[in-house]
């Protein structure tokens, strides 16, 4: 008897604790005396605005960084890999150069001798079925030939795939930001599945219903500290995001709407029948995959072909991935904002740093960029602020078309309300916008929107016509009337 309660007890012994957690870097505080628990067939929501500590506390978790003070224990374990604790990032680690099981053997170092291969394909075409049933990725595949989202579908069944250590939580970092609703709905099926078969997960996102729809208990991080921690059902949608606090700054007052807007003639045309007139916003939807970056970068291309830089650049292009479109990962973020206006910096040959400052300091004020010195190493951001610092690199410029690749993946919800806001007055300054989004809040703020679906563009919808259930008719084969 004695045994069996003791046996009860190890099952329900937490996966993982943090007790008194806290990290700094330098003068900077991460995190602040955080104490945490996640137990097995718990779901956990994680929220918090950009830079509030949920990257930190992920990085405890998964024993990236050592805490400054406090403790981090895995029960019943050595360590985070022996707890079987396995995190998905938001920024992606897989290799370009190798195929998807190759990947996986990356990470499984079981995966060896003869054979291998045979093995590593049966676990992720496993994987991959469980959570995405219906893909069309092989476990062959090249990662440089495949497509943002498609990557990110193979780094979550890595995540969730068989190994020598099962699975017992799994962290993950935004992971859907690059998937289209109906990808992300088998995701979130799959994760609700796995904690009731006694799996753990921490579900990180800036989309609020996804994490109303797979947590039982959310967290919410500020300011390096957990300021609420209570089950789901205690929270509203509107409680939660007055818990997690506010960021955008109040002088950015929304634009006129379209209607009130006066629209100028039309400044660009692309071979696929996309246009767009002068102030307008105009937004590519449909299921990701479908054709809308590759229409984006080339009409960007298109207008940039050139290989000397200018002052007056026809187009700005704002990447949604930054790892690979972005950021410089070497240089300052001051360098990264001010990279597309570096031609107006420059006086007699040589960069007018005095200048520089002054625009890094106006946009990191203006966007809310977080960090005590823009002279930081532009990682040393978490991946939302990074994100803004492309968004600010943009609106830098004197560009009269902003080209926009899902742009906004990561960014909390408070800074989008004070970008959408930025893009609206922007508009009605006669600036365009081109405008390729996963997220069907975004593609809603546009005045006219191109579906796409097989590569080709399946409507055009404008003005009442831009709603959610005529963007998903043209998504599909059954949409032909819309």
């Amino acid at each position: 008897m004695v045994s069996g309660d003791t046996e009860a007890g190890a099952r329900a012994a937490p996966v993982v604790m943090l007790e008194g957690a806290s990290k700094s870097f330098g003068a900077l505080k991460a995190m602040d005396h955080v104490d945490l628990h996640v137990s097995p067939g718990e779901s956990l929501g994680l929220v918090g605005h950009n830079g509030a500590g949920k990257s930190t506390l992920v990085n405890l978790i998964t024993g990236l960084f050592a805490p400054s003070a406090g403790r981090v224990s895995y029960p019943g374990a050595s360590d985070h890999r022996m707890a079987g604790i396995r995190a998905i990032s938001q920024e992606g680690t897989l290799c370009p150069n190798l195929t998807v099981l190759e990947n996986l053997q990356v990470v499984q170092r079981d995966l060896n001798g003869w054979g291998w291969r045979r093995v590593a394909a049966r676990r992720i075409r496993t994987a991959l079925d469980a959570v995405f049933p219906g893909h069309r990725i092989r476990p062959d595949m090249l990662v440089a030939d495949m497509s943002l989202a498609e990557s990110q579908m193979v780094e979550i069944a890595i995540g969730f795939a068989e190994g020598p250590i099962p699975a017992r939580l799994v962290v993950l970092d935004e992971p859907t930001s690059s998937l289209d609703a109906q990808v992300s709905a088998q995701l979130l099926a799959h994760i609700r599945r796995f904690c009731a078969a006694g799996g753990a997960a921490i579900f990180i996102s800036h989309m609020l219903g996804e994490v109303f729809a797979v947590a039982d208990r959310i967290v919410v991080m500020r300011d390096g500290r957990i300021i609420a921690d209570r089950p789901t059902s205690g929270f509203s949608r509107q409680g939660l995001v007055d818990a997690m606090g506010h960021v955008a700054d109040d002088r950015n007052q929304p634009g006129p709407t379209a209607q009130a807007r006066n629209l100028g003639d039309t400044v660009l045309r692309t071979p696929e029948g996309i246009e767009a007139r002068r102030g307008e916003i105009v937004g590519l939807a449909g299921l990701a995959g479908h054709g809308q970056a590759e229409a984006l970068a080339r009409f960007y291309l298109s207008q940039g072909s050139d290989w000397r830089s200018t002052a007056r650049p026809s187009a700005v292009f704002v990447a949604g991935d930054r790892r690979r479109d972005g950021v410089m990962p070497v240089w300052s973020i001051r360098r990264n904002l001010t990279l597309a206006a570096l031609e107006t910096l420059t006086r007699h040959g040589l960069i007018d740093r005095a200048a520089e400052t002054a625009i890094g300091t106006d946009w990191q004020k203006r966007i809310g960029i977080r960090t005590p010195d823009m002279g930081n190493p532009i990682l040393s951001l978490s991946g939302g602020n990074q994100q803004k610092v492309l968004f600010a690199r943009a609106l830098a410029t004197s560009a009269p078309v902003v080209v926009m690749d899902d742009p906004m993946r990561g960014v909390d919800i408070g800074t989008k309300t004070e970008v959408y806001d930025m893009i609206r007055h922007e508009a009605a300054q006669g600036r365009t916008f081109l405008w390729y989004s996963t997220e069907m809040d975004e593609i809603l703020n546009c005045d006219r929107v191109f579906v796409f679906r097989d590569g080709a563009i399946s409507a055009e919808l404008e003005g009442p016509r831009i709603t959610e259930e005529n963007i998903l008719a043209a998504s599909f084969e059954f949409g032909d009337a819309a």
